[in-house]
């Protein structure tokens, strides 16, 4: 009896704040993302933004890196997970945010776009109920122009393309590698950039469209480069 309740012991969640809350807005982690070199984690939006402006970590102010730190964060899914499991109704209130971030601007949320019709019908409750718990399930797609700005690489046969707006920069940089440079090991090579500003590897294509692009219409212009080291 007394080991059962030691495994049923419970912890209140404000114990475990310290460890989900993002410093910068003192709010729980959002699209969490850690810096590579001290192992920090922030909101994604939050940390972009201090780096923007900053080369340091927010917490230990330790220097990510002198010119480009940006390319040394990386989404942390398994964290992001966690906190969605511990916080009641995060998830679902992110989702609200985003329904009324595409109600705005009378467009439709990807998310609420029915399954494909040639679906089996008994696969459709399955589906149904994994439908918030899987919630890249039905990716955005966004219409990108991807532009050589130096004659030193080759131009793109076709410079137009349409993919998921969960597609990272990083995922651009290792198509465009395969396409000029005839295979995705040196894709580290290659900048890109979006209104003449360096774009960090771990981006998604919708962070640039709601961040850089803005307002503007399709597609997403984007240029790239060969790699410059500051």
């Amino acid at each position: 009896m007394h080991i059962d309740m030691l495994m049923e012991r419970r912890i209140k969640l404000e114990a475990l704040n310290n460890h989900i809350i993002c410093t910068i807005c003192q709010g729980y982690l959002i699209d969490a993302t850690t810096v590579t070199e001290c192992l920090h984690t922030f909101c994604k939006s939050c940390l972009v933004k201090h780096l923007e402006e900053n080369n340091t970590c927010p917490t230990c102010q330790q220097v990510i890196h002198q010119s480009h730190p940006l390319n040394y964060i990386s989404f942390d899914r398994t964290m992001q997970d966690i906190v969605y499991k511990l916080v009641p109704e995060l998830q679902d209130n992110e989702m609200k945010r985003e329904r009324e971030f595409y109600r705005k601007r009378n467009l439709p949320c990807p998310k609420d776009v029915p399954p494909n019709a040639g679906d089996a019908e008994e696969e459709k409750p399955a589906m149904d109920a994994h439908a918030e718990s899987d919630y890249h399930r039905q990716d955005e797609q966004v219409n990108v122009c991807l532009e050589c700005i130096s004659t030193s690489l080759k131009s793109l046969r076709r410079r137009f393309i349409r993919c998921s707006a969960q597609a990272t920069i990083t995922h651009l940089k290792k198509f465009i590698a395969m396409k000029v440079l005839n295979g995705t090991k040196l894709f580290r090579d290659i900048d890109i950039l979006c209104n003449d500003e360096l774009l960090g590897k771990d981006h998604t294509l919708k962070f640039v469209f709601v961040t850089r692009w803005r307002s503007r219409e399709s597609p997403l212009r984007l240029q790239y480069r060969p790699r410059i080291d500051i």
